[in-house]
């Protein structure tokens, strides 16, 4: 059977508190490692999506700008002679109804009324 641990030679006499040096330390760290949890560790998660968020509207920004100049070669390749003289501006215009709409369909897509899903408690 272990002995129990005694405070030092008489268990009846409290311990004495640590010196205030030490506890000022303590608490220095204990404050740093508490900003360091609920401010840098959610602001790097932030820029993190920030960064990805970016790239990916980069990227698609310039896929849609390649299938536009695409759709705009072909409309004024492949058609034969339908856009030529006075007509030549038309595929121009084709293009912007095109990326009109697919903005709006974008736009209205992102901004739709979703239900919201119910949080239980576990």
């Amino acid at each position: 059977m272990p002995t129990p641990r005694r405070r030092g030679l008489n268990p009846k006499v409290p311990e004495r508190p640590p010196p205030l040096p030490q506890v000022i330390a303590e608490l220095w760290e204990l404050v740093v490692a508490y900003f360091k949890q609920e401010t840098l560790a959610p602001l790097q998660q932030l820029v993190r999506v920030v960064a990805l968020g970016l790239a990916g509207a980069l990227l698609l920004g310039f896929g849609v700008v390649c299938v536009t100049v695409g759709g705009l070669r072909l409309l004024q390749e492949e058609t034969g002679s339908t856009f030529t003289g006075n007509w030549s501006w038309a595929p121009y215009a084709i293009m912007t109804v095109v990326l009109i709409l697919g903005g709006a369909l974008t736009w209205k897509i992102g901004t739709r009324k979703r239900p919201r899903r119910e949080i239980h408690p576990v």
